[in-house]
């Protein structure tokens, strides 16, 4: 006992100091628990053989996950997806499989040990690449979605991987036992385990695989619903957390009986349950754990490099690693131009998917297992994922250097030409522009619509809104839209630079226009307020009054003295920031000035006292 709680402090420990540091850095959590790996493993030797049994524990961190994304893929999704999933997913998966393959022949290997190699190296890693893509927030840009759709093809394409490596063990050293089956010729390790496929011929073995597929899709559509609904009836929150992890570990336990990847079953089921009821509550119930064993399994993954073998061959390792992401990144950029991909989005997708991935753990083992790569070419070939997988954030640094290099190209839309002039200006028509813009013209006033974005504008003409297309930031626009004879200018963009530099253009060419602003929150109130602008709205603070409002009167209160507090303090707390706004200095955090933080706390007794003795005084009138 003592033992395991020393080796989870080192483990956790590492993560807590390394990830925090890496990310402050710029190179993302992902890297950042890979280092702690390496520094607890191989550089500091705290963390020994624990670790190869620590990683099977934290590959259900990869398995979660998997589960998560076929929760958020419907089969209906998957199906609209098909030309990018079979298209660029399934090239990439083939080309990459064939010319690796065609270059391990080359070194030497025989061609069923090559086709192996090819299969394990076209695979990339789901965990890092999705990670990193999440913390960026690339995701939804149209190189993120690509490289997403070619995880998902690889991710797929490992079931019929699984089931065909067992055929490739014919004529790798197997031999026929004296009942007539097929055997591996390595030797175990004495230890007996569970299996499904034990003995059995390469044909059997894929026949199992898909049999076990088919159970787990059966169970998803026809069994999972009336189980939750048995856990329901018992009104216990904790019976839904164990029922979620009941599903994951019992899908794994499934798939390692048949010899196959636990991530591979659980994302199929997810994907069967996308269209269930019950769907989000599974997501809020898995989250957690997936977060913590992710990282954990990354940590195990630096901790478990053999360097012995790496110091062993330095030149050749590190050479085949470079070799393998070059080669893998030529054949990446090639089809991404192939399809369209240009600029960011083409380097996101060629420098994102160059590495290997946890799944090639996962096809080495299962290979080995099969006698289908020899021993010391499996080690290698752990060492050259494990290295690529390392290597993979500094890949997205130097996708953020050439990103920062390159402009992205954009279809310019010539801005429309502004045939009416009305005595507002109203500069962004988004959820918070279109309200101001409706209570005004139904109140019998002309407007003068502005905004940058093309489909708001279109749309807004589809409802009988007129509006110009165009960037209000340039001061000819403004002058356009009538300026100079205007009486209100409304800044309602939900950029704060952009709202910033209108405000200062148009002080800057009429002193004597009524401004009303959207500010983003404090410190932007203080930017407009130093730019000019007469009137500042906090684009949340009167949403927010009103909710508290509400709960004053559901705390006791009448609707009249709710009213008169929220009142109360809206007057106090817009002097506080006129107040606040002389001492705040640009460019220095409020924390950091002490007038300020000193001020604050003078406005925030001020305040709490005015609202207690409102409420006193009304509760003094009410009484007599």
């Amino acid at each position: 006992m003592e033992s395991f709680l020393f080796q989870a402090t080192i483990y956790l420990g590492a993560a807590v100091i390394a990830v925090p540091i890496a990310s402050r850095l710029g190179l993302g959590s992902v890297l950042g628990y890979l280092l702690a790996g390496i520094i607890i493993g191989p550089l500091f030797g705290w963390v020994g053989s624990e670790t190869q049994d620590l990683q099977h524990f934290a590959e259900f961190g990869v398995v979660m996950m998997l589960f998560l994304i076929g929760l958020e893929l419907e089969p209906k999704a998957l199906w609209n997806m098909r030309d990018r999933l079979i298209g660029l997913g399934g090239l990439q998966v083939g080309v990459t499989t064939g010319v690796v393959m065609g270059a391990a022949m080359l070194l030497g290997l025989t061609w069923t040990v090559s086709l192996a190699v090819g299969l394990i190296f076209a695979l990339s890693s789901t965990a890092i690449v999705l990670q990193t893509l999440s913390e960026k927030g690339l995701m939804q840009t149209n190189g993120g979605r690509s490289t997403f759709s070619v995880l998902l093809t690889q991710d797929i394409a490992v079931i019929p991987m699984l089931a065909l490596l067992p055929l490739l063990a014919i004529g790798t050293g197997m031999h026929i036992a004296p009942d007539g089956s097929l055997q591996s010729g390595h030797s175990d390790d004495g230890h007996a385990s569970m299996s499904l496929v034990e003995g059995l011929p390469g044909w059997g073995v894929t026949l199992v695989t898909l049999a076990a597929v088919g159970t787990i899709i059966l169970a998803g559509v026809y069994m999972t619903r009336p189980l939750f609904k048995y856990i329901h009836a018992a009104k216990l929150r904790e019976m839904y957390t164990a029922f979620a992890l009941l599903i994951v570990v019992g899908i794994a336990a499934l798939m390692l009986l048949v010899g196959l990847s636990p991530a591979l079953g659980t994302f199929l089921a997810g994907v069967v349950l996308a269209n269930s009821e019950f769907r989000h509550e599974l997501e809020a119930d898995i989250e957690p754990f997936k977060g913590l064993l992710l990282g954990l399994f990354f940590i195990t993954v630096g901790a478990g490099i053999n360097f012995g073998v790496l110091f062993g061959a330095p030149v050749t390792i590190i050479g085949l690693t470079l070799a393998m992401m070059l080669l893998k990144g030529g054949i990446l950029f090639a089809i991404g131009q192939l399809f369209g991909l240009r600029g960011r989005d083409h380097w996101l997708f060629t420098l994102g998917l160059a590495q290997a991935g946890e799944f090639g753990f996962v096809l080495v083992s299962f290979s080995l297992q099969q006698n289908v790569i020899p021993p010391g070419l499996s080690q290698q070939i752990l060492l050259i994922i494990a290295l690529s997988m390392l290597i993979t954030p500094l890949l997205f640094i130097l996708y953020d250097f050439l990103s920062k290099k390159m402009e992205t190209p954009k279809e310019q839309q010539a801005p429309d030409e502004i045939d009416e002039q009305g005595q507002i200006i109203i500069a962004g028509v988004g959820r918070f522009g279109q309200v101001v813009n409706r209570m005004v013209q139904l109140s019998g006033f002309q407007t003068t619509v502005l905004d940058h974005d093309l489909s708001t504008i279109q749309l807004m003409r589809k409802f009988g809104f007129k509006g110009f297309f165009g960037d209000p930031t340039r001061p000819e626009l403004l002058h356009a839209a009538g300026l100079s004879t205007a009486k209100v200018l409304v800044v309602a963009m939900d950029d704060p630079k952009a709202t910033l530099k209108i405000v200062q253009n148009a002080r800057r060419e009429r002193p004597d226009l009524h401004i009303v602003a959207r500010a983003y929150d404090r410190v932007h109130v203080y930017e407009l307020y130093r730019a000019g602008a007469d009137d500042i709205v906090r684009e949340m603070f009167d949403s927010s009054l009103r909710t508290a409002r509400y709960v004053l009167e559901n705390m006791g209160l009448s609707e009249f003295e709710a009213s008169e507090a929220e009142k109360t303090f809206y007057k106090m707390d817009r002097q506080s920031l006129r107040d606040l706004a002389e001492v705040w200095k640009p460019g220095v955090p409020v924390a950091e000035n002490e007038d300020y933080v000193s001020r604050a706390r003078e406005l925030n007794k001020e305040l709490e006292t005015a609202i207690v003795t409102q409420l006193n005084d009304e509760k003094e009138v009410k009484e007599a």
